[in-house]
């Protein structure tokens, strides 16, 4: 929370500031600026190019391409602004793409995909145009619970920080567990339930500050300059999926212009960013994307701003980048990566007594150390006419360090209190093969391998150093095989089905599974349609929980098996204007043969990762269950005539059971969530001047938590909670409203843009958990993230 003095000061600096460039702009005279929109058009299926699309621009006139005979087109001269692309050929589906953002300071480059209609010529149906919905996935065989994002949604919504899971956090059926973090809760699943992955390869947790057994972190290291259309699916996804029951991120990064050298400067949450592209030479085809950040959250704290890490100071950098060569006979060489590192020191001299911290103690030294990568090469290239394949190695992993040290203020010493050591490499082998049989069929099928050296150390330390007890220490080699096959069926333009088979096996507890998931739509006219789906899920717990021991220095969980997971889904959707969609689902799913306690306990795997750390729990067995079910709905505007709304609801319920056989609320189940997303530009002149509000407003349910014990932490001197109520009290509802105002100007050659973020403007009070304060005896409260300002700097040239 900002001190009022410092509050007032910045707010006052930042209108200053936008007051004056805004005068800036008004006075200057700049010629109407124009880029360049290129790319290539490719079949869904088989991959081969395109010849002789046509593609337009709505609203310009002779602005128009036809692709050659490598699928690419160019049109020159565009002006700036928000434009909408259609691309029509023969035998095709016809394709729009809308809100494509036209700057003078980087060229538009988009690599397509149509689908070939399975009408005749001769044929005049009217149907529902799958390519028409602006959500509509890279995956095709996705069908419910799915939604395709833009990674300019990620600088657009307010609150979203250009984080691809802060701004999922405002679709329907997801929550952000924690506003000082980007864990996502998705249907009533734990974060560590998601799985990440980025060009067909499953990548550790992305995320600065982050660890080897969950999903999220504060910052990310993902940098959304350089993800292309990605998907987001919550429920009964692809066959192509394995080894998570909750949610997936499918990642694509763009590649570099392979024609002209581009560069951007930024300044924002996530850091200074310098980032530059282009192709290798003239004469080559080959290009390069490169993004460096470094952290800029030390100057938001000089500037009087908390960011949640009270007197301590976060530290991180990360890189991504991407080189593709073209190679003979329509083959294409690509290598990319990403990596970040983190750290931070929580010292117990500079924590306030006066109030809970989650990021220290007064008495404790804590020194977190994280960092996580992964670098890749794949190839691909069309074997023939219908078949196309793509073939990666890649190699990745991330390394969690961590002392904690007791402060002694009498003696003037510290003594260790507890110490971990957790790296993880994976060696990945993934092949990717689709196959056109026809304009009604398709088939695709994979393999994955993956080879994970793990070395986990963990202990905590009693008696002034003195006493050890081991949690975890063991290192050695794990193998995950997994293998997919999948077929798609267009019986009519109205009907379309596929069903698919994944399997999975695991050396450790030697099994293998075989999941089975089918999807069907069928469209009801031109705007509606209707869609179900299932799909057979299995997760195995992180590698922590695997080898952790019990008292007696046995590991008893090495035997346990995945948690099992049915889903089930039946969705609408209606596109009643061009501008306008409708979308409801109801879920239902079931989840089986989840580890709990061998003894009578209400421990469940399910509320692992409401913590953000790891269980030591051991003597597990697969015998608990749970339950996920709701009602979603999503309404959106897509952007038009400068404005855009996107409004989700969901309805659910979250339940377990542990092994004492009682029914309990999850640690996630919040019962509501609300979103009301809006935003509007409005163009000054026609020299290229965009200003521009975003708002936001959420409210969600509170959640469930296990209650302190007061007088037993009054004695203990530390929070000792009653575990014989677990989940039995709820919190307050969460409440926020986030606004985001910019401004952004095209010159010539470049662009120029800023913009705030003002998070949580009404500095409303969200309970985050519940702690004990034992200086003075009392429960007490952290809480959400106040009032936070985030100023942003983008130039691009």
């Amino acid at each position: 929370m900002l001190k009022p003095i410092l509050q007032k000061n910045l707010l006052a600096a930042l209108l200053t500031l936008l007051t004056m460039m805004f005068a800036v702009v008004l006075s200057a005279q700049t010629p109407v600026a124009t880029q360049t929109v290129r790319g290539r058009i490719l079949d869904q299926e088989s991959k081969q190019p395109l010849i002789g699309a046509t593609v337009t621009i709505n609203g310009e006139v002779n602005k128009g391409s036809v692709t050659d005979v490598d699928g690419n087109f160019k049109i020159e001269k565009v002006p700036v602004g928000r434009r909408t692309l259609k691309i029509t050929y023969i035998g095709y589906e016809p394709l729009t793409i809308p809100d494509v953002i036209v700057t003078a300071g980087k060229e538009v480059v988009l690599n397509l995909s149509m689908s070939e209609s399975v009408n005749k010529m001769s044929e005049v149906t009217i149907t529902y145009d799958r390519k028409k919905d602006r959500t509509v996935t890279n995956n095709e065989m996705a069908v419910v619970s799915s939604r395709s994002f833009n990674p300019d949604d990620t600088k657009k919504f307010a609150g979203a920080l250009g984080d691809p899971s802060r701004m999922a956090a405002n679709f329907a059926g997801v929550i952000s567990g924690n506003d000082s973090r980007n864990d996502i809760v998705v249907r009533g699943n734990s974060p560590s339930a998601m799985l990440w992955q980025m060009e067909g390869v499953n990548i550790p947790n992305p995320n600065h500050f982050g660890s080897n057994f969950n999903t999220g972190g504060p910052v990310s290291m993902l940098n959304a300059n350089n993800i292309a259309k990605s998907d987001f699916f919550t429920s009964a996804f692809p066959a192509q999926y394995g080894n998570a029951n909750g949610g997936v991120f499918d990642l694509s990064l763009r590649e570099g212009n392979n024609e002209k050298r581009e560069f951007i400067t930024q300044v924002g949450f996530n850091g200074f960013e310098l980032g530059a592209e282009g192709p290798f030479s003239k004469n080559s085809k080959a290009s390069y994307v490169f993004n460096y950040r470094y952290s800029t959250l030390a100057l938001m704290q000089d500037a009087g701003i908390n960011v949640g890490t009270g007197a301590a100071t976060p530290l991180y950098q990360d890189m991504n980048f991407k080189i593709t060569v073209p190679t003979k006979n329509k083959g294409k060489f690509s290598v990319w990566g990403m990596g970040g590192i983190s750290s931070i020191d929580l010292l117990g001299r500079d924590v306030d007594t006066t109030e809970i911290n989650f990021y220290g103690a007064r008495d404790e030294n804590t020194l977190p150390r994280y960092r996580a990568g992964v670098v890749a090469a794949s190839y691909e290239k069309s074997l023939n006419q219908k078949t196309w394949a793509k073939l990666t190695l890649a190699a990745g992993g991330n390394s969690n360090y961590y002392t904690v040290d007791s402060i002694d203020y009498i003696a003037d010493a510290n003594y260790r209190r507890g110490e971990g050591n957790f790296s993880d490499v994976k060696y990945s082998a993934i092949l990717n093969i689709t196959h056109k049989v026809n304009a009604k069929n398709a088939i695709h099928l994979g393999a994955n391998h993956d080879v994970s050296y793990f070395n986990y150390f963990n202990k905590d330390v009693y008696n002034f150093g003195t006493i050890d007890t081991v949690r975890v220490k063991q290192n050695g080699y794990i193998n995950l095989s997994q293998a997919y096959v999948q077929w798609k069926h267009r019986f009519t333009a109205r009907l379309s089905a596929n069903a698919g088979l994944h399997f999975q096996y695991f050396d450790v507890n030697k099994q293998f599974v075989a999941e089975p998931r089918a999807g069907i739509r069928y469209a009801i006219n031109e705007k509606q349609s209707i869609n179900a789906g299932y799909g057979l899920h299995h997760q195995n717990m992180p590698t922590y929980n695997i080898f952790v021991r019990n008292a007696l220095g046995q590991e008893t969980n090495k035997d346990v098996k995945f948690t099992q997971s049915n889903h089930f889904v039946l969705g609408y959707e209606n596109t009643f204007s061009p501008m306008w969609k409708l979308k409801t689902e109801v879920y239902y799913q079931l989840l089986s043969k989840v580890p709990v306690s061998s003894y009578s306990s209400s421990f469940s795997m399910l509320n692992v990762g409401a913590a953000f750390v790891p269980s030591d729990e051991n003597n597990l067995v697969n015998s608990g269950s749970g339950t996920n079910y709701g009602l979603e709905l999503t309404l959106e505007r897509f952007f038009n005539k400068g404005f855009y709304m996107l409004l989700t609801g969901s309805l659910f319920e979250s339940k377990y059971k542990g092994s004492d056989g009682i029914e309990r609320n999850t640690a996630f189940n919040t019962g509501y969530a609300a979103n009301l997303l809006a935003g509007k530009e409005i163009a000054i002149g026609k020299k290229g001047n965009v200003v521009y509000g975003n708002f936001k407003a959420s409210r969600i349910g509170g959640r469930y938590f296990t209650p302190l014990n007061l007088e037993a932490s009054k004695e203990a001197a530390r929070p000792v909670f009653d575990y014989s109520k677990p989940f039995s009290e709820k919190q307050s509802d969460y409440f926020r409203i986030d606004l985001k105002i910019g401004w952004r100007r095209d010159f010539k050659k470049s662009s120029m843009e800023f913009a705030v973020d003002l998070q949580n403007v009404t500095n409303h009070q969200n309970i985050f958990s519940q702690g004990y304060n034992k200086y003075t005896n009392t429960i007490s409260y952290e809480y959400q993230t106040g009032f936070f300002p985030v100023p942003m700097f983008r130039y691009t040239f």
